[in-house]
């Protein structure tokens, strides 16, 4: 590995020296010993294989990009970026690393921090949690959230997505961290209160529902609820999987049945019957779609390509028809997770638990 020329006075600049050098940068071969990781890393988790490999580059190859730092006590050095070589360096075996020094810069400084972020973010390295906790902590520091998003080349959008992974269960965000909760299906499970948190990732590991898009259904339907239930001053809890995992496999009709007033039981038996009526004439459209799936081209071309329009004007009206199938599948999946919800949840009446049920909307409501 090539450095470049260094005296061993260089490793042991003291803070009062940087500090009249504030804003300067100087390039520095340092030791690694001198090397210590930054407290506020944002980046908590490091992938031992990853290291390794990064490692066996180092060896090899030598150190291709250089560190950032900035002077540390009693002649150390604290990490700004570059925390994945100074460990992989270790790993490797290697003394010396080329480092571009920071002076003059105190602990907590938020441009430091928010270097760090953007580099790792940049590398996509760091966890949904980590980028989270990082984000906040930049907030925190007075930048807005679209001077964050810059820094870091995200939408402010995305930013604003991460942060509020924030409000995640422990539980809940170690699972995110971890991998065993999709991050975008996270962000609706954060629009619930704690508990009920808890209680939904333990359905998602048991494996209740079909697909990720059914578990974002779920969730948006158990926030709705949650919300309806606290205007009313209860709270709404959700049952325990195994009875969770029967909600869904009945849809939960009869209890939302039975929850109706006599007029609105009847009221829904009419339309109901009106509906049912309107989706079974659906199969003629069916058996037409087969047909025109299993015809031989040539022919359909010679059955079409004459017709009002031609093949092209045919063709957009199954496209406008299956655009809608899709809206409709997705309104019956919400639907049919709005019945689980309902089913599969009790309420906390305000006189049982006033202080429960003012905890959740004020977590709702955060």
């Amino acid at each position: 590995m090539s450095t470049s020329p260094t005296t061993e006075g260089q490793a042991t600049t003291t803070a009062p020296e940087a500090t009249k050098d504030a804003g300067k940068i100087v390039a520095r071969t340092i030791p690694v010993s001198a090397i210590l990781p930054d407290p506020d890393q944002p980046r908590e988790h490091f992938d031992e294989e990853k290291l390794n490999e990064l490692a066996a580059s180092m060896k090899k190859l030598g150190q291709l990009e250089s560190i950032a730092v900035r002077v540390g006590p009693k002649g150390t050095y604290l990490l700004i970026a570059g925390e994945r070589r100074w460990r992989a360096a270790q790993i490797a075996g290697i003394t010396k690393l080329r480092a571009n020094v920071h002076l003059g810069v105190a602990d907590g400084d938020p441009m430091t921090l928010a270097k760090q972020v953007a580099e790792n973010v940049a590398r996509a390295d760091m966890t949904p949690m980590e980028e989270a906790k990082a984000f906040k902590r930049l907030v925190d520091a007075e930048y807005s959230v679209e001077e964050v998003a810059e820094m870091c080349g995200k939408s402010a959008a995305y930013v604003g997505w991460r942060i509020d992974l924030l409000k995640l269960a422990p539980a809940v965000q170690d699972a995110v961290a971890k991998g065993h909760l999709p991050v975008n299906l996270a962000w609706y499970v954060a629009q619930l209160a704690h508990d009920n948190q808890v209680r939904f990732l333990s359905r998602w590991v048991r494996g209740d529902f079909p697909a990720a898009r059914d578990a974002e259904a779920f969730a948006q339907a158990c926030a709705t609820e949650e919300k309806r239930q606290a205007e009313q001053g209860a709270m709404f809890v959700l049952a325990d999987a195994e009875e969770a995992a029967q909600a869904l496999a009945d849809d939960g009709q009869e209890p939302l049945f039975a929850q109706l007033s006599d007029d609105e039981q009847e009221r829904i038996t009419v339309e109901r019957k009106k509906l049912l009526g309107k989706i079974d004439r659906m199969s003629e459209i069916g058996t037409v779609l087969s047909e025109i799936a299993t015809m031989e081209p040539g022919e359909l071309a010679l059955l079409l390509a004459g017709a009002p329009g031609g093949l092209a004007a045919q063709r957009q009206r199954i496209t406008h028809l299956q655009s809608l199938a899709v809206k409709a599948n997705k309104s019956l999946r919400d639907a049919q997770m709005a019945a689980a919800v309902r089913a599969g949840g009790t309420q906390v009446a305000p006189e049982t638990s006033t202080e429960d049920a003012q905890d959740s909307t004020a977590i709702n409501h955060a």
